[in-house]
C-alpha cells in the first residue's frame, strides 16, 4: 500500500458499509415461508467488534431493506442503520453531521453502482474483490477477499495496523477471551 493511502487511512474514524455484496456474499435466499436468509462472515463480525473497542464508529447504508440487516447490526452494536435507499449520500451526510466528522475521516466499503457517489465523496473507499468494474475504478483499495468472505475484516486489520492500534486491540481481545475459559 502506498504512502498516500496510508495517510488517508490514518484519518479514518468511521467505516460505513453496504450490506449485500460487502457484509454478505450478495446472495439472498427466500424460503417458501417468505423468510429471507443471507450469508454473513463471522470474521467480519469479530473485526467490527475489535475496531469498535478501538474507537471506530460503524454505519450501515443499504439500498435494500431487510429485517436480517437490522438483526445483524444489533449484533454488531451498529447504531446507524439506513436501508431501502436509492440515494446513499443523504444518510452519509446525516451520519457525518451527527458524528461531527469530515469526509476524510470516513471510509466506505461498497460493491455496486449505487455506492459510487458515496465512494467518490468519502476519504477512503474500498471494494470487495468481486465488486463491479465501475466500483473498482473509483475505489482507493480493492480487497483480496470477496464480499461476505472477510473483505470488511481485511480493511479493518489494515486500518488498525496503520493507525498503530492493531496489537493493542488484539491483546485486549485475546485477554478478554481467555478470561472466559475455565481452568481444569
Amino acid at each position: 500500500m502506498n504512502n498516500s493511502l496510508k495517510t488517508k487511512l490514518k484519518k479514518i474514524k468511521c467505516i460505513m458499509l453496504d450490506v449485500d455484496g460487502v457484509l454478505t456474499d450478495g446472495k439472498i435466499i427466500v424460503g417458501t415461508d417468505g423468510v429471507e436468509y443471507k450469508n454473513f462472515s463471522v470474521k467480519d463480525g469479530v473485526a467490527i467488534y475489535i475496531a469498535e473497542k478501538a474507537g471506530i464508529e460503524f454505519a450501515i447504508i443499504s439500498g435494500r431493506y431487510s429485517k436480517i440487516n437490522e438483526t445483524r447490526a444489533k449484533e454488531f452494536r451498529i447504531k446507524y442503520v439506513y436501508q431501502d435507499l436509492s440515494n446513499k449520500l443523504e444518510p452519509y451526510e446525516k451520519i457525518k453531521i451527527e458524528l461531527n466528522l469530515k469526509d476524510e475521516e470516513i471510509c466506505f466499503i461498497g460493491d455496486d453502482l449505487i455506492d459510487i457517489p458515496v465512494m467518490q465523496k468519502c476519504g477512503f473507499s474500498a471494494a470487495p474483490n468481486d465488486a463491479c468494474e465501475e466500483v473498482k475504478k473509483v475505489s482507493d483499495f480493492i480487497c483480496k477477499k470477496n464480499g461476505g468472505e472477510g473483505c470488511v475484516r481485511e480493511i479493518i486489520e489494515i486500518l488498525l495496523k496503520i493507525q498503530g492500534k492493531w496489537q493493542e486491540c488484539l491483546n485486549w481481545y485475546l485477554n478478554r477471551e481467555n478470561k472466559n475459559i475455565k481452568k481444569n
